[in-house]
C-alpha cells in the first residue's frame, strides 16, 4: 500500500527532501498563496503548528500559483513574507502545481485519496468560490481536483491520507481531527 512516504518533494531551495523524514508525524499538507483571500490562515495554521507540534504535529506548506496567480514571487520572497508576516515556523517547500498534466506526483496521490467533497457553505466566502466555479465548469464538484488555495490533506502517523479539508472548513474541526490522531 503507498503513502506519502513513498514521495520526495524539493525544498524551497531545491533540494530533495524524503517525505521519510516525517514518519511516526501526524501531518498536514497545505497549498497555500500570499495573495489569496484565505491567506490569513497562515495565523490559523501557525497557532495550530505550536499548539500541537510538540507532540508529533507538523505542517508541509507548498505554495501553489495556479488559482489567479495568487502566489507570485519567488519561493524565498513567499518564505519571507510568511515569517515575517504570520510568523510561520513549520517548512515550507517549493512552489508546485497541484491539478493538470504537470501536477506534483505527490498532490496527484493525495486527490486520489481524497477526492473533493464540498464545501463548507455556513463560511462567508464559499458561496462566492461556488459561483466562480461553476460559472468556469458547471461539474467542477464531480473531480477530485483541489478547488482554491488552503485545501488541507491531514495524513495519520502511519503516512495515509485521512481526511481532506477545503479552505472554508472550520479551523476548530481541523483541529479535533488532529488531536484524535495524536493519541
Amino acid at each position: 500500500m503507498r503513502t506519502i512516504y513513498d514521495f520526495s518533494v524539493k525544498d524551497r531551495k531545491g533540494g530533495i527532501v524524503s517525505l521519510k523524514e516525517y514518519a511516526n508525524e501526524v501531518i498536514l499538507i497545505v497549498n497555500t498563496a500570499t495573495k489569496c483571500g484565505f491567506t490569513p490562515q497562515y495565523e490559523e495554521l501557525e497557532k495550530l503548528y505550536e499548539r500541537h507540534h510538540s507532540e508529533g504535529f507538523t505542517i508541509l506548506d507548498f505554495p501553489c500559483n495556479q488559482f489567479n496567480q495568487q502566489a507570485p514571487g519567488t519561493d524565498e520572497s513567499i518564505h519571507q513574507f510568511c515569517k515575517l508576516t504570520y510568523g510561520t515556523e513549520f517548512p515550507r517547500f517549493k512552489k508546485v502545481k497541484v491539478n493538470g498534466k504537470d501536477a506534483d506526483p505527490l498532490f496527484v496521490y493525495l486527490k486520489e485519496q481524497k477526492g473533493f467533497e464540498g464545501f463548507d457553505m455556513k463560511h462567508p466566502i464559499a458561496g462566492i468560490l461556488d459561483n466562480l466555479l461553476s460559472q468556469a465548469d458547471p461539474n467542477y464538484k464531480d473531480n477530485p481536483d483541489i478547488k482554491w488555495n488552503f485545501t488541507k490533506f491531514l495524513i495519520n502517523k502511519r503516512g495515509q491520507v485521512v481526511a481532506r479539508f477545503e479552505p472554508t472548513e472550520n479551523f476548530e474541526v481541523i483541529e479535533q481531527k488532529i488531536i484524535e490522531l495524536l493519541k
